[in-house]
């Protein structure tokens, strides 16, 4: 009874708000940012495009992208205390807490103390994030202090170049660029909704993030894209994935990267990401983790009727990237801070504190008796 008066557990299917930003009803692709539909922004832009758009409402022309890349490149350098305080997060640390503890340092050093400098904080949250996890990365793992002066003119990069200590292909660029356009955003999932209600009490935007990010960590909403790479890296067939596939099946397990809260016949970004696993399978020889996840693919289709969700072919693509999969989640975040910025931004702009009622479901009133008679 609790359930249906809810609108069901979890608060599946109720309407918590209004939103400009993004829907994933609408169109043929089913998720669109501010109407435009993610297949045509991964074609055609940039993250750089997609983070002004989410933060402005409308795509940039060339003299404001230009203008934009600009002020993001310039706001990459890490403050020497937050370079301390990383340096002494151990190797052994979740790299989501690394990110949670690092934007909530950044919020002591550099306080909104305004509303009016909420794109500021946003943009120079964007700029740091990937220098953030790859100097932690990079200094806890290999001991080097790595330079946020990479020349990279794009965040995807940048990313990769800090990481790999090199400039990283066109095409592995490319890639990096349609990931972070894909996870960008997806209206009040548990994260973004995280940072609403946040930003519904009228706390600062670091604040926000970091609840938002801590959202992101549980396995739940964040990484399965992780989960995926853990499975599918144990199977040297598509011949072993699919027995091992249906083993798992008949014990009632959960396999991660498959299905979603909100879409039920496909997930727009899966078919896109697919495709470039695809391309960079072919680029690395790989002969075993593509076909692989192609034939998990079909069995859970065939036998459940369950598709892939946007996670599951990024752990191959981010594989053949050469990315550690421990960090697979903070690229996530790395993107979706835009999309968290942007519905900080929206509940501001018309707040009403978000405090829901609960349907009681305790004892009876009753009183309490004398200590001695209990």
């Amino acid at each position: 009874m609790a359930d249906k008066k809810a609108g069901g557990a979890g608060l599946r299917g109720q309407i918590a708000g209004k939103s400009a930003i993004c829907t994933v009803a609408m169109g043929h692709s089913g998720l669109t940012y501010f109407g435009y539909e993610v297949d045509d922004l991964a074609e055609n832009c940039e993250f750089e495009e997609v983070a002004y758009l989410l933060f402005n409402g409308e795509l940039p022309n060339q003299q404001q992208l230009n203008d934009y890349k600009k002020k993001l490149t310039g706001l990459r350098d890490l403050p020497p205390a937050l370079c301390e305080v990383l340096e002494r997060i151990p190797a052994t640390a979740h790299p989501m807490d690394v990110l949670r503890t690092g934007v909530s340092f950044l919020g002591n050093l550099e306080t909104e103390d305004s509303f009016t400098q909420q794109k500021d904080a946003a943009d120079r949250l964007i700029a740091t994030l990937p220098g953030m996890i790859t100097y932690w990365y990079r200094f806890s793992h290999d001991g080097v202090r790595i330079s946020m002066d990479t020349g990279a003119s794009s965040i995807a990069g940048h990313f990769l170049h800090l990481l790999h200590d090199k400039v990283p292909s066109a095409l592995h660029e490319q890639v990096m660029q349609v990931s972070l356009i894909l996870y960008a955003e997806h209206e009040f999932n548990a994260s973004t909704f995280t940072a609403r209600v946040c930003a519904s009490t009228l706390s600062d935007i670091h604040s926000c993030i970091t609840g938002a990010i801590g959202s992101l960590r549980g396995p739940l909403h964040g990484g399965a894209n992780e989960a995926a790479m853990e499975m599918i890296q144990q199977w040297s067939s598509p011949d072993e994935a699919e027995q091992a596939i249906l083993g798992m099946l008949q014990r009632k397990e959960k396999i991660m990267g498959f299905g979603h809260a909100v879409y039920t016949e496909s997930d727009p970004r899966n078919g896109i990401i697919k495709s470039w696993a695809e391309k960079l399978a072919e680029e690395t020889g790989d002969e075993v983790l593509y076909p692989v996840s192609v034939r998990c693919e079909e069995v859970m289709w065939r036998e459940k009727k369950l598709f892939c969700n946007a996670d599951f072919f990024h752990a191959s693509a981010y594989h053949f990237m050469g990315i550690p999969t421990k960090l697979f989640t903070p690229i996530f975040v790395m993107s979706r801070t835009t999309g968290w910025s942007a519905h900080v931004f929206e509940q501001r702009s018309d707040n009403r504190i978000i405090r829901p009622n609960a349907e009681y479901i305790g004892p009876a009133p009753r009183t309490v008796t004398p200590l001695a008679d209990r």
